[in-house]
């Protein structure tokens, strides 16, 4: 009897030092909670959810994570109001605001790709600068939307009049990319990991066209959720952006080039080890990632003045009014 009893006060105490050993959790977080999240599907944003499933920081935060993919924000954006997702991660959020203008009860939480990661490229030898495009005809999306919006930012800053260009709507940065390349327009905005090979397609930056350095409160991409979701689902919202802050400065740390290169080559298997490591390279250099979370007004406010002059939107609409970055901040807390 005495020995059953000194054998269970051992597993007793084996138990207790195993509790002590584990990594400190908050207790709120000691319950796994689900959080439904939705993105735009691009080759950043599909390498890092692969960082972050491998790094389980979602789990380590209490949450069971699910991720869907669409192809444009207006999905994401009906998805959210509608309460079968809880928060875009990654996403363009000029649309956005223009919804929020109307009426729809979105919120920005946090900044995710804080600077674009677009260059205007020509393959025009004539054409070497910004000042250059006067009169020549841009490759870009629609008018309005992000590429198009990038280029005449642009513009702008180089003193070049946006009515003096031709805009080309060709699609997407890698449909720009390629008429730049055939010749068939004379310049146009495409991502900067084409940067890498640029000389094998025969075209080249132009001066003032390093996106990232020249726009650097062009905000590319952010977090967002309805109203509903931050009143109903605030702290698995508090843990999410938790983990990602942790994966955005994991990010920017020497250690990370390896696995990035492993999880983009995973998941996108045409994408060369090289050009892996040349877009971990860019983003760490460039500090691209929103490490510290909190999306500043003056960001908020720069692209907002720029949908206003393309009418995009047709008023500013107040910091506190489209923003909530109480999440954002809590969440720094928990790291």
């Amino acid at each position: 009897m005495v020995e059953m009893k000194r054998r269970a006060f051992l597993r007793l105490g084996a138990a207790g030092a195993g509790v002590l050993a584990m990594p400190s959790v908050p207790r709120a977080q000691n319950q796994r909670l689900p959080i439904n999240i939705v993105n735009t599907q691009g080759n950043a944003s599909v390498t890092v959810q692969e960082l972050m499933k491998r790094s389980g920081y979602l789990r380590e935060f209490g949450l069971e994570p699910k991720v869907t993919y669409v192809v444009d924000g207006s999905r994401i954006m009906g998805s959210l109001l509608s309460g079968e997702n809880d928060v875009c991660i990654f996403s363009g959020i000029s649309q956005v605001f223009a919804a929020a203008e109307k009426g729809a009860k979105l919120r920005l939480l946090a900044g995710a790709l804080v600077k674009l990661q677009h260059a205007v490229y020509s393959a025009r030898p004539d054409v070497r600068s910004i000042r250059d495009l006067a009169g020549k005809t841009i490759a870009t999306g629609s008018m309005g939307a992000l590429l198009h919006a990038m280029v005449v930012a642009a513009l702008r800053k180089n003193g070049v009049d946006e009515k003096s260009v031709r805009f080309a709507n060709i699609g997407s940065a890698p449909d720009v990319f390629r008429s730049v390349a055939a010749g068939t327009v004379d310049a146009g905005a495409a991502e900067a990991d084409m940067d890498e090979q640029h000389r094998k397609f025969g075209v080249h930056v132009l001066e003032g066209g390093d996106l990232w350095k020249e726009l650097p409160l062009f905000t590319y991409q952010a977090t967002y959720a309805s109203e509903r979701a931050i009143v109903e689902k605030r702290e698995a919202l508090v843990r999410t952006l938790a983990a990602y802050a942790k994966l955005y400065r994991y990010l920017a740390s020497e250690t990370s080039k390896e696995a990035y290169v492993s999880a983009q080559t995973a998941v996108l298997p045409k994408i060369e080890p090289a050009a892996a490591a040349w877009q971990w390279n860019f983003f760490r250099d460039s500090a691209i990632y929103s490490t510290d979370l909190v999306l500043a007004p003056e960001r908020v406010e720069y692209l907002q003045r720029l949908q206003v002059s393309l009418d995009v939107q047709k008023r500013i609409l107040p910091y506190e009014e489209i923003t909530d970055m109480s999440i954002a901040r809590e969440a720094l807390t928990r790291l």
